[in-house]
């Protein structure tokens, strides 16, 4: 990676931490809103928004309150979802990874953690990562290629 994609990838970090934190009472728990999840779909158009979103993750769980299983479990899904949302960079899968992988991988600890059933769990999660995915990170995407292409 060249200077300008290491400082892209840092700014993606910085930005995913950022908006978890001022967002904290809605950003963590089985019940959540983690608007930084736009950032998500980024891999679409900058492949080192990869690891930029795992490290983002990884600081921002660290001091999210549900302990090493989520700052692992969650960092590793979302380097997961990332690779999957670049690999499938030009077709929907790219949009979906970041809602299906938090879905069903996430809630497998916070059914485990705060005793709520497991697919309640996967469909708010899930539901959750959509809209912010659709309502925010769709329109974060075609603003980028727009800018971009002129």
């Amino acid at each position: 990676m060249n200077t300008k994609k290491i400082v892209r990838a840092a700014v993606i970090a910085g930005l995913y931490i950022v908006i978890t934190y001022l967002l904290a009472p809605i950003s963590f728990g089985p019940l959540q809103f983690r608007a930084s999840e736009a950032l998500t779909v980024l891999p679409i158009i900058y492949p080192e928004a990869i690891p930029g979103l795992f490290i983002g993750v990884l600081f921002a769980n660290i001091f999210g309150g549900l302990g090493l299983i989520d700052i692992v479990g969650g960092s590793l899904v979302t380097l997961i979802a990332a690779y999957f949302t670049y690999r499938y960079r030009d077709n929907i899968f790219a949009y979906l990874s970041p809602i299906l992988f938090n879905g069903f991988l996430i809630s497998i600890y916070l059914h485990l953690l705060f005793g709520i059933p497991y697919w309640i769990t996967v469909i708010q999660i899930s539901l959750s990562e959509a809209l912010v995915v659709f309502l925010l990170g769709y329109p974060l995407i075609k603003y980028l290629k727009f800018h971009l292409n002129n």
